[in-house]
């Protein structure tokens, strides 16, 4: 089986990039931030607080989080139900930053990942495939882009939908999400020792993607 692993911070574009790439390869993408948008999302709606550890171990057991494809197109299922419209919204994805830091979070959504790679030809992005989910992943690339860039398409993409929103509060939010990321207990966001680093802050998605297909042909 070949395994791409792609990390980064949030908003750098990993979700779009590795979609397009894995249906161009015909891989499998595992979406995890997906993975770990939907137990947010669970303790969201069950009104878990996020900052009781405890609570959050507790409720663990009763989430399972799985993912089909259907037609082509995945389809993330928080026990049993298709949570693809809902799990993208801000306050589930703050929520999911601050329940993985969470070691029994991640190791419940790390077990299903390994599960994935063992079977397929997968493309994962996430915050720490190359260094914890896949460390023996075939290709590694770390893709960043700056706070400025990163707001800028999210305030574009939220704006294209008709939402209101504040471009230095978004900007703001990518900044406070980054530190949490990289300065967890857990799995901190980190570039892996033998990822290659790519910064998409001048290039498009088929700049960033004919750039990642390169990186892929000389590795495997």
């Amino acid at each position: 089986m070949v395994n791409i692993a792609i990390d980064g911070p949030a908003g750098a574009g990993k979700s779009t990039i590795a979609k397009k790439l894995a249906a161009d390869l015909g891989y499998v993408y595992v979406d995890t931030g997906a993975m770990y948008r939907s137990m947010a999302y669970y303790f969201l709606t069950n009104h878990i607080d996020a900052g009781d550890e405890k609570a959050v171990e507790a409720a663990c057991p009763d989430v399972n989080v799985t993912i089909q494809y259907v037609n082509g197109e995945q389809q993330v299922l928080l026990n049993g139900e298709n949570v693809n419209s809902v799990i993208r919204k801000e306050e589930v994805g703050n929520m999911a930053s601050t329940i993985s830091v969470y070691p029994v979070v991640r190791t419940k959504l790390v077990e299903l990942q390994r599960q994935l790679a063992a079977k397929e030809n997968v493309i994962m992005d996430g915050r720490d495939i190359g260094t914890v989910v896949l460390p023996d992943a075939n290709v590694k690339i770390y893709l960043t882009a700056s706070s400025k860039v990163r707001a800028q398409r999210r305030f574009d993409e939220l704006t294209e939908k008709g939402i209101s929103c504040d471009m230095s509060e978004i900007e703001k939010d990518i900044i406070d999400r980054d530190y949490r990321d990289m300065h967890r207990e857990t799995s901190p966001l980190k570039q892996a020792e033998d990822a290659i680093l790519l910064d998409s802050s001048d290039l498009d998605i088929e700049g960033v993607v004919a750039k990642m297909k390169e990186i892929i042909q000389k590795a495997v």
